[in-house]
């Protein structure tokens, strides 16, 4: 929806959104994020803490987005994919998204990054994501893949998104995320296209 169809109540709750998250963030890399509670984010953003949670259910909630861009340029990726384009090609292509790039720069995204090494909270929720990302990702694949089953399309998506996991706990922090990235996706790129 643009500006001009959205009303007035969406746009409201829009912006609160995004204050929650910003102010999260700002106390996050303030104060630690085991030190920064509930209370302190909505007393910060001028709310209540009841309001805090009609957005979110928890303060680790506030690092992830709705909408993962790598799990929507996957799917994207596979639903626009070349007749003789193999699975791993139609993923690899996904992996060269803007939605993908422009994440790279996102400070919430960053700090998500930097805090995940460290905050089980944070790892919980990024699992769990990842597994239903898997499926998502696993469903379409077969679905443009029939040739493919189940097992074989999970297998194709669980490799894919293990390297690509691997390949940045491997990298570590070293250097901007945007070059990590950068790395990751190249290095993923070689070595399923040599396998």
């Amino acid at each position: 929806m643009d500006a001009s169809t959205t009303t007035l109540r969406e746009r409201k709750r829009r912006q609160t959104r995004e204050l929650l998250i910003e102010t999260g963030r700002r106390l996050f890399e303030a104060n630690g994020y085991d030190e920064t509670t509930i209370a302190d984010i909505a007393a910060t953003a001028e709310i209540g803490t009841r309001t805090f949670f009609a957005y979110f259910e928890s303060k680790e909630q506030l690092l992830f987005d709705e909408t993962d861009p790598r799990v929507v340029s996957a799917v994207e990726a596979i639903r626009t994919r070349a007749a003789d384009e193999t699975p791993a090609q139609t993923l690899l292509r996904g992996l060269r998204s803007d939605a993908i790039e422009a994440e790279a720069h996102n400070p919430v995204a960053q700090l998500r990054l930097r805090l995940l090494p460290d905050v089980s909270a944070i790892q919980a929720r990024a699992l769990r994501l990842q597994l239903d990302a898997q499926d998502e990702i696993q469903r379409e694949l077969q679905s443009s893949y029939p040739e493919l089953s189940a097992v074989e399309a999970a297998t194709v998506v669980g490799a894919f998104i293990g390297a690509v996991a691997a390949a940045y706990r491997a990298l570590g922090e070293e250097g901007a995320i945007d070059e990590r990235q950068h790395e990751v996706h190249a290095v993923v790129e070689r070595v399923l296209r040599s396998h």
